[in-house]
């Protein structure tokens, strides 16, 4: 499909909010721009940004929680992007009842990787997967495309390029962090790791750092003290640990709404399709790990950080980036098999009538995967304490910067 949008509802888009455009060009800046990577000039070290995030609809004002993850995919990293993979959906799950003076807030993840000698020397071995963004799915599809290679690994050079390189937020109340995750010198490469943490700092951006390997091996290499000195945490963990999915009653029912929500969405746009194609992918990927890793990706999908407002018109409806008159005028390009020929009333019906049903299947995988939580928590005090993981580094960092925030978790 191609997406070519009336001319008309272009400009009642417009005319209806200047100061909409206005941000959503200044996001968009970054993205159209090459931007340097540091202030003595060099040429920035990325060379295209993918899936920046645009915050407009009724979530303008909503507070964020913004998180850079810089993984290492050098050799003997596969234990710790497996963990990744494999916890993405928990640490979701773990922030979807955040909420600031009442608002829920946003979810934006971007996701990089370093110390890879198939990435470019230039770049300092760094790539970056997607930068800020909404959709989920696109920073799943990133883990799971990852690979290891032998490199090196310039930390420094890593955190200072995110923080010049990402749009990051400018309001305090918003949680604005990086985790860092690796298992060499904290102090390697071009850029001191000191100068690159002071940077994040100054624009209130902490640096969580997660050493794979001995905890006292960690604080001898630097990763504590880039914590400290940018009011973050430090953990090590054990990248070679298998994540264990417990596998609950209620999966096999969850499994089966996670189908019918997939149905409930509706693709539209250059790239609706193919969107909807990575999702049933995600989906796919999850499920072959485990029954038990779908239902907590269910959970992410049904919760309110998981939005898809560019290509999916239920989304799009909800958040206001659309409205029922440009969906009922939208060229029949644009739009799904199911909606061409239909009258301009009866698109709006059937859009409404998939967020009706969204609504349904989604309060049923919430109670379902309440009674899941319940059920897994008393098999996990059958099990052996786990060390430390990427999740519990993420999880827990996060959350004690969100209560400096004035956020609760419900």
């Amino acid at each position: 499909m191609q997406f070519q949008q009336k001319s008309r509802n272009f400009t009642r888009r417009i005319s209806r909010s200047l100061v909409a455009t206005a941000v959503v060009a200044a996001l968009l800046a970054p993205v159209a721009e090459t931007a340097l990577a540091n202030a003595g000039g060099q040429q920035n070290p990325i060379s295209e940004l993918t899936g920046a995030a645009v915050t407009i609809g009724n979530q303008t004002d909503a507070p964020r929680i913004q998180l850079a993850i810089i993984l290492d995919t050098s050799n003997s990293m596969d234990g710790l992007i497996d963990q990744t993979r494999n916890q993405l959906w928990q640490v979701v799950n773990e922030f979807s009842s955040a909420r600031q003076n009442g608002q829920t807030p946003v979810l934006e993840i971007a996701l990089f990787e370093f110390g890879n000698d198939g990435n470019s020397a230039s770049t300092g071995y760094l790539r970056m997967l997607n930068a800020f963004t909404r959709e989920l799915d696109a920073v799943s599809q990133g883990l799971f495309s990852l690979t290891t290679s032998g490199g090196s690994e310039y930390c420094g050079y890593a955190i200072e390029t995110v923080v010049r390189q990402l749009q990051w937020s400018r309001a305090d109340s918003d949680i604005r962090t990086i985790f860092i995750a690796g298992n060499e010198s904290f102090a390697q490469g071009p850029v001191d790791y000191r100068d690159a943490v002071r940077l994040a700092s100054e624009q209130g951006i902490s640096i969580n750092t997660i050493h794979a390997g001995s905890h006292s091996e960690g604080i001898h290499d630097g990763w504590q003290d880039g914590a400290i000195l940018a009011g973050g945490d430090y953990m090590s963990i054990d990248a070679d640990q298998q994540v264990v999915h417990i596998v609950a009653p209620q999966d096999d029912r969850i499994a089966e709404l996670n189908a019918r929500l997939n149905q409930t969405y509706v693709p539209y746009g250059a790239r609706g399709e193919e969107k909807v194609q990575r999702q049933l992918r995600q989906d796919e990927l999850s499920g072959e790990i485990s029954a038990g890793l779908l239902a907590k990706r269910a959970k992410s999908k049904s919760s309110s950080f998981y939005r898809n407002s560019d290509w999916d018109l239920v989304d799009a409806l909800t958040e206001g980036e659309v409205d029922e008159t440009e969906l009922a005028e939208m060229q029949d390009e644009v739009l799904p098999e199911p909606m061409i020929g239909l009258s301009q009333r009866a698109r709006v019906d059937y859009v409404l009538q998939k967020a009706e049903e969204r609504k349904q299947i989604k309060k049923e995988i919430a109670d379902l995967s309440r009674d899941r939580e319940v059920y897994v928590a008393a098999e996990k005090e059958t099990l052996a304490a786990a060390a430390p993981s990427v999740s519990d580094a993420l999880t827990s960092a996060i959350k004690k910067q969100a209560q400096q925030k004035n956020f609760v978790f419900e």
